[in-house]
């Protein structure tokens, strides 16, 4: 069934007062069951699951994955199957889209502990506290919600703009409830399948899960005498230095050094292949690009000319060239000036976000802000709520800010009013295209804070990842706010969902940070900041809110000259290639922000991402019926397969960095 929708020319003539009355007549759902117990528990389990794999990929990747469809597709799926059973009766339409807000919102909790959370504790040596962790992100991100209501009367209701990811969503709802469950089964019968059979392949691949099973549960150790579980190599290549260390065959090196210590590996990682087919060949592609660049033509030539080598640390250990040093000593600083240059480019570069945002403050009749609609004065979040939390949840954001990380008052409250303008500027861009421009606008309160307090890393990393975060969090809550609006949903049990969704994203993912990134020394019993970056997860984006603090702290003079006439070329590549994107509107192939990406990831996942993308860019250039299998699988099947990918790796990899834990 078509959704209802407004005209054009309705859209421009009518007043807010006049559109809200339409929509309350003609949309509004107001008996179905929306936030139920149900929904809400649903929710919260498939939102801490979600929030777990998302965690996995973006300490892996810096990337956030959304997780809108799958949620959808999954809770779909797994109640008409519990209503075939006659356990329950399926959910309505409203109760999947909340239960599709609160996964979605705990989805996006991981982003400060992969981002400036890891990077503050990267910078400063200090394992925040978990309690301080879930506090200072549950504050935020409230925050973000009360400032986002005011804006969803405008920016939705009003002005109508598409949100192109939560227009998807709500899109796929209806045509699942009205004639098309079909599809979206076989959609999560295919995430299903592919999720399984990857676990397997990751299950046997994995040394944790291997110990379990064979010495646990098996015991083979008793009687083959066994001191190591067998499991298959992740890195595949591992099998050739095997054989090749006991036959004398060619070790491969690049002007002299082992491409092993340049990260130049092959691995068995599903979850890339997922990330890469949902990213995109001109994406994936850039970061390869940036990978081959750096760890096969540039890091070799400065380990030769001695600006990248081993060092004695304070300890007194040395510390070998890796790929981790690769980075941190030389590479860094070109894929910083790549991505935070190409991103800025690419926001000053689109004017209508900017002006378009800010024409939200213009008043016109029955359409003003903070204007009540009597329409919809008891189904819309009170506009006091708002008023009266905006300034409440920003002192205690400052507070928590001052009292756990000793950012001075005066930047944390100077860093308030930036909220607001990140907020609408991310807001309007989400609206328009689905991306928001966090990356960027970080960086505005992060050059702002440091060029106040350059000794103190606290104060450009924490204001910058509170901006940052409550920015996202606003648009990304209107993005899922748009298919319930489109669908008929009640405005304030959205609002409650989402925070149920906060809650759901901060239990299930600070404990898992720690274990996964932060794990306890066997030795001393104590955690250290130097687990936080590891061949496993490479941490890309802690990795530039690093970069960046450190030049704020430094200063550029503190850079080898190598650096710095790389960061110099970079910055003017990056320009060109974002114009030529520009001038091309978007057909010229290479992204300067991915590239910068292939920089600080490891090659390893560049190339495995590439293969993924690769693969669903080829099968969708050839032809397919309408209808058929095939168009099913690899077209319109594209994103339940990379979500099976993804989280059938994803959960594995958790589970048995879980039981390495538990079994040491």
């Amino acid at each position: 069934m078509a959704l209802k929708t407004m005209s054009e020319e309705q859209v421009r003539t009518w007043t807010r007062a006049q559109k809200d009355r339409w929509w309350r007549d003609e949309i509004y759902r107001g008996d179905m069951p929306q936030l139920t117990i149900r929904s809400a528990v649903t929710g919260f389990v498939l939102g801490g699951l979600l929030s777990a794999t998302a965690l996995y990929i973006g300490g892996k990747t810096g990337i956030s994955i959304g997780v809108g469809l799958t949620s959808v597709l999954l809770t779909f799926a797994l109640f008409q199957s519990l209503g075939r059973l006659g356990i329950g009766k399926g959910f309505t339409i409203l109760e999947n889209n909340c239960t599709q807000s609160i996964a979605t919102a705990a989805g996006y909790m991981v982003t400060p502990l992969i981002s400036s959370m890891a990077a503050y504790m990267l910078v400063t040596g200090r394992v925040v506290p978990w309690w301080q962790l879930i506090v200072w992100n549950v504050v935020i991100s409230i925050l973000g919600v009360l400032v986002a209501f005011p804006m969803k009367r405008r920016f939705i209701n009003d002005e109508q703009l598409p949100f192109p990811e939560g227009r998807a969503c709500g899109v796929v709802l209806d045509a699942l409830y009205t004639g098309q469950a079909a599809a979206g089964v076989f959609k999560a019968r295919l995430l299903a399948v592919t999720a399984g059979v990857t676990a397997l392949v990751h299950l046997i691949a994995s040394d944790g899960w291997m110990r379990l099973i064979q010495f646990k549960i098996l015991q083979m150790d008793r009687w083959t005498g066994m001191k190591e579980p067998w499991h298959l190599m992740e890195r595949l290549d591992t099998y050739y230095y095997e054989l090749a260390a006991r036959f004398q065959w060619w070790m491969p090196k690049i002007l002299g050094t082992d491409i092993r210590v340049l990260g130049l590996r092959l691995t068995l990682d599903a979850a890339m292949l997922g990330v890469g087919g949902l990213m995109g060949i001109r994406v994936a592609s850039s970061c390869l690009l940036g990978a081959l660049i750096n760890f096969a033509v540039l890091a070799p030539w400065m380990i030769e000319r001695g600006e990248i080598r081993s060092y004695t640390n304070a300890a007194g250990a040395v510390v070998a060239i890796s790929r981790v040093e690769i980075v941190n000593q030389w590479s860094l600083w070109w894929g910083v000036t790549m991505m935070v240059v190409g991103s800025l480019v690419s926001l000053l570069a689109k004017p209508d976000l900017l002006i378009g945002a800010f024409k939200a403050f213009r008043r016109r009749p029955g359409g003003a802000v903070g204007q009540e609609s009597d329409a919809l004065g008891g189904i819309e979040l009170p506009l006091w709520m708002s008023f009266v939390g905006v300034p409440v949840f920003g002192f205690l954001g400052v507070w928590v800010s001052h009292a756990f990380f000793g950012v001075p008052w005066f930047l944390g409250f100077l860093s308030l009013p930036l909220i607001l303008v990140l907020t609408v500027i991310c807001t309007n861009s989400m609206a328009l295209t689905s991306w928001t421009p966090t990356g960027a606008l970080s960086k505005i309160t992060q050059f702002s804070m440091g060029a106040l307090d350059r000794t103190n890393p606290a104060s450009n990393l924490i204001p910058a990842g509170m901006t940052a975060e409550v920015a996202s969090n606003a648009a990304n809550l209107l993005s899922d706010i748009k298919p319930g609006y489109m669908l008929g949903a009640k405005p304030r049990q959205q609002a409650i969902g989402h925070v149920i969704g906060i809650l759901a994203g901060a239990i299930a993912a600070t404990p898992l940070f720690f274990l996964l990134f932060l794990p306890k020394d066997r030795a001393t019993g104590l955690r250290s900041t130097e687990t936080l970056v590891s061949d496993q997860f490479a941490m890309p984006a802690a990795v530039q809110w690093k970069g960046v603090a450190d030049l704020i702290a430094r200063g550029v003079g503190s850079l080898p000259t190598s650096a710095l006439i790389s960061m110099g070329v970079a910055a003017g590549v990056a320009l060109v290639f974002e114009v030529m994107r520009i001038k091309s509107r978007g057909r010229f192939p290479i992204s300067a922000v991915s590239m910068g990406l292939g920089v600080v990831l490891p090659p390893e996942y560049t190339f495995t991402m590439w293969v993924g993308a690769m693969v669903f860019w080829w099968m969708g250039r050839k032809p397919m019926a309408e209808g058929s299998r095939a168009r099913a699988i690899w077209v319109e099947g594209n994103e339940p397969i990379c979500a099976g990918l993804i989280s059938g790796a994803a959960l594995i990899g958790i589970g048995n960095a879980l039981i390495n834990v538990l079994l040491q």
